[in-house]
């Protein structure tokens, strides 16, 4: 069976991220494995005062920190194994099928690599559980699996909603293009309408480009229409997005023209992090 890979951490980002995996395995018959990697990297080490100590109270400190780390350790895969049938009841509960947890322990870029090769699609939450959501700071994973993977990434949004309208920020570049030919051969844009948008500067070439990508949709059974909107892509694409009640945005993490930037730490981070609603992204390399 095709599946999908769910990345599952204990943020207030789980539910919503097992909500928009369910949707894609429910509508597309995908199952769908939940994954949960307790890093035990990201905790903090102690301060280390062995140097001022004499022999015996040094030995007998160490052995105090060795047990303290195998403790968070343990603790760590008991509350990670916790969250994952909490997030597996409730995908079920949602529509998804054939849903298997995996806990792991170790990088979660290893994870991405181990189980990116028997999914179609990634889906991670916008912010992690060490995210400041004060300043809108995205979650520290984000940016590692979307340079890593090589599948699309979607990456949700704070609550799920059915997606009825899918912006697609389209180029002409090849991110486009995987974007695009994603949609058409698979069923899980099936009755949601699709808008091919480009910011910028409208020219006869990428009009004729973005003509055979509307042909290349609507022959494949979907609704759309084309927007050409000048302007900076950072504003004119959220603006967009905001402003007729979209419920998606595609968009590639490189792109053909000024769009090429669209990697995190730049047009891509602002519309992640400032866009309510979720984000798919495609690189020119990924498998579709």
């Amino acid at each position: 069976m095709t599946r999908i890979t769910a990345f599952i951490d204990t943020s207030a980002y789980a539910e919503s991220v097992a909500d928009h995996a369910a949707w894609v395995s429910r509508t597309t018959g995908y199952g769908l494995d939940l994954v949960h990697v307790v890093d035990t990297r990201r905790r903090t080490a102690p301060v280390d005062l062995t140097g001022n100590l004499a022999l015996g109270a040094k030995s007998t400190l160490m052995d105090t920190l060795t047990k303290h780390d195998a403790d968070a350790a343990r603790l760590a895969r008991e509350a990670g194994a916790a969250v994952l049938d909490a997030v597996k009841a409730h995908a079920e509960t949602a529509g998804a099928v054939d849903v298997h947890v995996k806990l792991r322990t170790g990088a979660v870029l290893d994870a991405v690599k181990d189980f990116e090769a028997g999914s179609r699609l990634l889906v991670v939450g916008k912010r992690g559980e060490h995210a400041d959501f004060a300043s809108g700071h995205l979650g520290s994973n984000l940016e590692r699996v979307v340079r890593a993977a090589h599948r699309p990434v979607l990456v949700a949004s704070r609550a799920f909603k059915q997606p009825a309208h899918a912006v697609i920020a389209f180029d002409g570049g090849a991110s486009a293009g995987k974007a695009v030919s994603h949609i058409a051969d698979g069923t899980l844009f099936t009755g949601v309408k699709l808008t091919l948008l480009n910011a910028g500067r409208r020219d006869d070439g990428l009009e004729r480009e973005m003509e055979a990508a509307t042909q290349i949709l609507r022959e494949a059974g979907h609704t759309v229409e084309m927007v050409f909107t000048p302007g900076e892509p950072e504003k004119v694409i959220g603006a967009h997005v905001t402003e007729t009640g979209a419920d998606m945005l595609i968009m590639g993490a490189y792109g053909h023209s000024r769009i090429r930037t669209l990697i995190i730490g730049s047009t891509t981070t602002e519309m992640v992090r400032a866009c309510r609603v979720p984000v798919m992204l495609f690189r020119p390399d990924m498998t579709a």
